[in-house]
């Protein structure tokens, strides 16, 4: 169903949101998909969620080597993470989209987590200017995000400020990205464009149940590993990024595709994890301890978290220390070490887990990721 078509029968079927009387912009400005659905009783984990929404592309662009694309769905509750506390963000009376921007290296295809800033400009004034939330979505992966409200439908010029990532950048990546970068990307906004990107709920049996909805197809290799990227991706054509190609998907490798040697797998507070060892020059030589969580179908890469590891061996302590964000082309974002020395069979490995993720999360993620527990391993 589209969203003319729901608020159209909104007075007759009591959809969801239509809360309080009509003004006189006329019923169109209530819509309905401003309390979406939400699942009762919503479990500790990865869930379901009560409904899925198409997202609509307004361009992408290049600077400094980042690949930048600035997309839009309607409005949407979200929640912040503080610590391991959450804070509901519901839709303001004046959202009128829900904007997203997703930055890669255009050179390597890699998802770039970083921090952005944008500022919109119209011809009746700025109706944004903030730091967008880095923000976990079902469909659309890890992204940078906010709702906000646009009086009038015309020109727009959004003004993205990416800063240097706040990760060790290896491989091909080395030496990149040390300088903040600023793009432009100007959009034509529309309500109806808004109005018309399609909505779904999901049905009731399966709202809830522990699983993923797909990654939206308009990304590459979309499927999250578990499916062809469903029937609901980006508006428009072959569901690209504007530009007649796909974008890069925000995930990581299975195990079974990482590159040195899988010394374990683990799972903590919903999210997978896969450790290994590499031992690579573009590390800077001997073993770099790799861990890789992320979510438990679609693979996406879990950023903004502070891990440890603890390395027990023939009843002593052989290694006990931080691990480091890092960037690498072949095994994506991952927290890593090169302290660690070695690992032999039958260590005992201890993953701790100081910090959860510090992403703002959509329905299906704003209840995991919270409680995590150490992962403990012994070394294959």
């Amino acid at each position: 169903m589209h969203r003319r078509e729901l608020l159209r029968a909104g007075g007759a079927l009591g959809t969801v949101g239509l809360a309080g009387c009509l003004d006189a912009l006329g019923f169109e400005t209530q819509s309905a998909w401003r309390d979406p659905p939400m699942v009762e009783d919503r479990p500790d984990g990865v869930y379901v969620p009560g409904s899925t929404e198409e997202m609509g592309t307004y361009g992408v662009a290049e600077v400094d080597g980042y690949g930048v694309a600035l997309t839009y769905t309607f409005p949407h509750r979200f929640w912040t993470i503080t610590g391991r506390e959450t804070n509901r963000v519901e839709i303001g009376d004046e959202d009128s989209l829900h904007l997203m921007a997703s930055v890669h290296d255009v050179e390597t295809g890699t998802v770039v987590p970083t921090d952005v800033r944008m500022s919109l400009e119209g011809e009746n004034g700025t109706p944004y200017d903030g730091q967008l939330w880095p923000m976990l979505a079902q469909r659309m992966g890890f992204h940078y995000g906010d709702n906000l409200g646009i009086d009038e439908d015309g020109t727009y010029v959004a003004t993205l400020r990416i800063s240097p990532p706040d990760a060790r950048l290896v491989g091909d990546l080395e030496g990149r990205f040390e300088e903040p970068a600023t793009v432009d990307i100007e959009f034509e906004y529309a309500s109806d464009d808004v109005y018309d990107l399609e909505f779904s709920t999901i049905d009731e049996e399966r709202r809830g149940r522990p699983g993923e909805l797909e990654l939206m197809d308009h990304f590459e290799n979309g499927d999250g590993g578990h499916g062809s990227g469903g029937d609901h991706g980006g508006k428009g054509g072959d569901h690209d990024d504007g530009q007649g190609h796909r974008l890069p998907a925000p995930t990581v490798p299975p195990a079974e595709a990482f590159p040195g040697r899988v010394v374990g797998t683990g799972e903590s507070g919903s999210a997978a994890f896969v450790v290994a060892a590499l031992e690579d020059d573009r590390f800077g030589g001997g073993v770099h301890l790799v861990v890789s969580p992320r979510t438990p179908e679609n693979r996406t890469m879990l950023p903004l978290m502070s891990l440890s590891a603890t390395v027990e061996r023939d009843g002593e302590r052989a290694f006990e220390g931080p691990l480091e964000s890092t960037l690498d082309p072949e095994v994506g974002f991952h927290y890593g070490t090169t302290e660690i020395g070695e690992l032999r069979p039958g260590d005992e490995l201890t993953i701790g887990i100081e910090s959860v993720p510090q992403a703002a999360r959509h329905d299906g993620y704003e209840t995991a990721f919270m409680e995590m527990p150490s992962i403990e391993l012994t070394v294959e």
